[in-house]
């Protein structure tokens, strides 16, 4: 005869929330019982004992955990390992519900072991169950992918592409190539409605660039970049098209394009001035679009040229004829990178003058002069390494100078200043309008004072230069010097002293005098567009007290002192506007 063991009591309060499992094994009695024993006995309050009768078999309790806490009910309660929802754990209830919560779990890691269950299918296999995944989210993210990182459509056609998506969810539907591209226009399509919409809606006026080139195969493309101020007076910038341009790539081909692209975009009658390279044929496309659009001053100020384009063409001209010393400096550079066992005797001589070696040396391209000036730094830095080497190499003969090295840093200094303004002509996170007159200013006197050198070469680098720079530059912008009055850091007194400068003082105060009136009529264009109209009611309202009527009375004084403000507050959006990226 077999003995009945009876349950061991277990407090729930030592059992610090862990499954428990009894390790006595339990012996039916030999009394028949009429009632169906359940596996977790109810409890009535906190810290009440219960009797578990047999272990718990279903793979679902590795993601719960056991409350020490009852419910109102006495009910035994669990909560999900990852998000901490509560269920009623009484065996009665069965485990339905606590699957269903793991396969819609948001919280759960897809590649959380307790997740693996083992299906019952024949394979036996493990595999994941996870929640549900969006198809149009899945296709979208797919597309924004092969935009932002320039894939080809064919990507989500490729095998191993398909076996990692299919591994991450086995529902996942990769889509064809052709789909995609279709996902990817309507993104398009809704992206660019955003954009119509976005910039119809904003107070200032618009800068544009374009430009027109070729590619390797021939095909001629035109690009149309928008610069404005938002409402929430941030710089902004946003490339409108950049399509197939087919030839002819005359000025009124251009102009039918570009005005065709603005009346696509609603823009038309929002456009302050647009930069160009110079190129013959945009001086006729400037001159025939003005018809088309409702300018400031009648489209005196449309056209800008690009400034670092044109400080390019100056220095091209300057270093046509380049001195000795330079190509001295270049042979130098070919040598010691011609060959492995040449580099490292010249890392030798780095390291026996104490050099760092990390710099290194930079070849030119002679066709860029930012190259020769990027050469020349380096190598002015490694100058004791270089005549080291000339010690321990004889095949070494291109060694300068020490007069020469003298002349190789002259040249050196002058190309920085170009280099320097440049690169502020090129900025992109900050405006560069009223960044002309000054820089322009410092490299005309730089230009005035070389030509009057000593140094035969640099002397005829000067006038070659300034022969250039006096076709595109022998009169200040007028909307560009406007810009510099408007900066706090100049002001007015800044264009007299660098007129004086310019002009001597003789010629000075006329040139100042043609430069106000064209200031006073911008200001005057402004004023129409921007100010505020007088309000017709002031006349009839003006002996009634507030309120009466529904009018409220209006002080003449603190009216104009309104309209003036704000007209000073557009005056300063037309310097945002056009003191956007159009210098590049």
């Amino acid at each position: 005869m077999e003995k009945s063991i009876d349950p061991i009591p277990i407090d729930l309060a030592e059992c610090d929330g862990e499954r428990v499992q009894d390790s006595h094994p339990v012996k039916a009695s030999t009394k028949k019982s009429s009632k169906k024993i359940s596996n977790l006995t109810n409890l009535t309050k906190p810290g009440s004992h219960f009797k578990r009768q047999r272990r718990l078999t279903s793979e679902v309790w590795v993601n719960y955990e056991f409350l020490d806490e009852p419910d109102e009910n006495g009910n035994l309660l669990c909560k999900c390992k990852k998000c901490g929802t509560t269920y009623n754990a009484d065996s009665k209830n069965g485990t339905g519900n606590l699957k269903r919560h793991i396969q819609n779990c948001m919280r759960r890691n897809y590649l959380d072991v307790g997740q693996m269950i083992i299906d019952s299918s024949a394979s036996g296999s493990l595999e994941n169950r996870l929640p549900s995944i969006n198809a149009d989210i899945f296709r979208e993210l797919v597309a924004s992918a092969i935009v932002r990182h320039d894939l080809p459509f064919q990507f989500a056609e490729y095998d191993g592409i398909r076996k990692c998506f299919s591994y991450l969810h086995p529902d996942v539907k990769v889509v064809s190539r052709n789909t995609l591209k279709a996902d990817i226009l309507k993104m398009y399509r809704r992206e660019k409605s955003n954009l119509r919409e976005y910039m119809t809606a904003i107070s200032s006026r618009i800068s544009l660039t374009s430009d027109c080139w070729s590619s390797i195969t021939t095909d001629g493309y035109i690009s149309l970049t928008a610069h404005f101020i938002d409402n929430h007076w941030t710089l902004q910038k946003r490339i409108l098209n950049f399509r197939f341009f087919p030839p002819p790539h005359s000025g009124v081909h251009m102009s039918d394009e570009v005005c065709s692209m603005l009346k696509e975009w609603g823009i038309q009658k929002k456009i302050m001035s647009i930069t160009l390279d110079n190129a013959s044929s945009n001086d006729v496309f400037a001159d025939v679009i003005k018809s088309e659009l409702d300018l400031i001053c009648g489209g005196d100020y449309f056209h800008v040229r690009c400034c670092a384009h044109i400080l390019n063409l100056v220095v091209q001209d300057g270093l046509k004829e380049i001195d000795d010393a330079v190509i001295k400096v270049r042979e130098s550079v070919k040598y010691c990178k011609g060959s492995q066992a040449r580099r490292q005797r010249f890392l030798t001589s780095v390291a026996h003058v104490e050099l760092d070696n990390a710099r290194g040396l930079r070849q030119d391209a002679p066709t860029r002069w930012n190259s020769t000036y990027l050469m020349l730094e380096s190598v002015l830095y490694y100058k004791k390494a270089f005549i080291h080497f000339q010690k321990s190499d004889a095949n070494y003969i291109h060694c300068p100078t020490t007069d020469e090295w003298v002349r190789i840093e002259k040249i050196f200094r002058f190309l920085k200043v170009f280099y320097d303004v440049t690169k502020v002509f090129s900025g992109t996170l900050y405006p560069t309008a009223n960044m002309y007159f000054p820089n322009v200013l410092k490299v005309r006197l730089l230009l005035k004072e070389e030509m009057g050198s000593t140094d035969k070469f640099m002397n005829k680098m000067a006038n070659k230069m300034y022969e250039k720079f006096s076709k595109y530059w022998a009169n200040f912008s007028t909307i560009m010097v406007v810009a510099v009055v408007l900066d706090p850091r100049f002001k007015f007194q800044f264009v007299e002293w660098a007129y004086k400068r310019v002009y001597g003082e003789f010629e000075y105060e006329s040139e100042l005098s043609k430069f106000k009136d064209k200031f006073n009529a911008l200001y005057d264009a402004y004023y129409h567009e921007f100010a505020i109209v007088p309000s017709t009611s002031h006349s009839h309202t003006s002996n009634n007290k507030s309120g009466q009527h529904g009018v409220v009375d209006v002080d003449p004084v603190c009216d104009e002192f309104m309209t003036v403000n704000f007209l000073y507050c557009s005056i300063l959006l037309f310097y945002f506007n056009f003191s956007n990226l159009q210098l590049q």
